[in-house]
């Protein structure tokens, strides 16, 4: 069995009497895109604090390389590419020399793979750090990061602030790490961003996992999205099974439970239908449908 290059273990932390995690558990295997999603305030970024020894936990482990991610922290952060969700920098160097540093930090050169990302994220160097945007403060942390050959990239709400050209940019820098055999942990809130390249994930909400697995293995716990054009739109009116219906003329859109398909289809038939489409449930689709669910008694606490 290949050793996980992260792994959490019952991870709890308490600040005061407020439990910001409860009871985490996930694994990321060697050159696996895990997907980390969650509103603002779920516990995404005290994980990860907690996985670079930022945080003492309140119960559990964290093994980085099957070492203890609270112990020798220097030696495993050489093996680690860190990018934050708001970045903050030197004001007065510029944007090249902010990404030396970085990389010098971290034990690693400024190569013809930096000047390439500097290109190719549309980076002036030059100008001073003070002068940059927002997504400009990320544009340089994300060239250091993707300049940086290390095992294990981990990057907490990376595209906050990038255009779309750019989110695509961080898109294709992340698959090639992949390509390479390199380990991702993608926190976002922008799904469809996390749906283009994750392999596994894990959703969590109020500090809890609440459900983990591949995107095939969640969508099978989803319903179906379904696009009917209908003769008799109102055969649907009642049909136990289906949800969020809506009519307009003769076209028919809803979703449906997996287990009454073949009775929908029945329906749909007698309906005349004339032109269908099923398709399986989007992340955002996944996700939203556990957010709506109403608080538990232990995360109403």
């Amino acid at each position: 069995m290949t050793e996980a290059v992260l792994e959490l273990k019952n991870v709890s932390k308490k600040f005061g009497k407020f439990e910001a995690l409860k009871d985490v558990n996930f694994s990321i295997a060697p050159g696996e895109v895990f997907g980390f999603i969650g509103p603002n305030g779920a516990g995404k970024s005290t994980t990860i604090r907690a996985i670079l020894g930022l945080l003492k936990l309140s119960q559990g482990e964290i093994k980085l390389f099957n070492e203890s991610a609270e112990k020798d922290v220097k030696h495993l952060h050489q093996r680690i590419a860190y990018v934050p969700g708001d970045v903050y920098l030197w004001p007065n160097l510029t944007g090249g020399e902010v990404i030396d540093l970085l990389l010098k930090m971290g034990g690693h050169q400024h190569t013809q793979k930096t000047d390439e990302l500097i290109k190719r994220f549309d980076l002036d160097p030059k100008k001073k750090a003070r002068t940059y945007s927002k997504g400009n403060r990320q544009k340089v942390a994300l060239i250091a990061a993707f300049s940086a050959d290390v095992d294990f990239y981990i990057f907490d709400e990376p595209t906050s602030g990038l255009d779309p050209l750019q989110e695509r940019n961080f898109q294709d820098a992340v698959l090639e790490l992949k390509k390479a055999g390199k380990s991702v942990l993608l926190s976002s809130h922008i799904l469809s961003e996390v749906e283009k390249m994750v392999d596994k994930l894990a959703i969590i909400r109020h500090g809890e996992i609440i459900q983990s697995g591949t995107l095939s293995e969640l969508q099978q716990l989803g319903n179906l999205n379904v696009k009917a054009t209908l003769s008799d739109p109102a055969l649907l009116d009642g049909f136990v099974g289906i949800d969020n219906l809506k009519l307009v003329e003769e076209e028919a859109t809803f979703t449906v439970k997996r287990d009454n398909l073949s009775a929908l289809l029945a329906r749909l038939s007698e309906a005349k239908v004339t032109d269908l489409a099923v398709s399986a449930p989007t992340l955002e689709d996944i996700f939203m449908a556990y957010y709506e669910q109403p608080l538990t008694e232990a995360e109403a606490k």
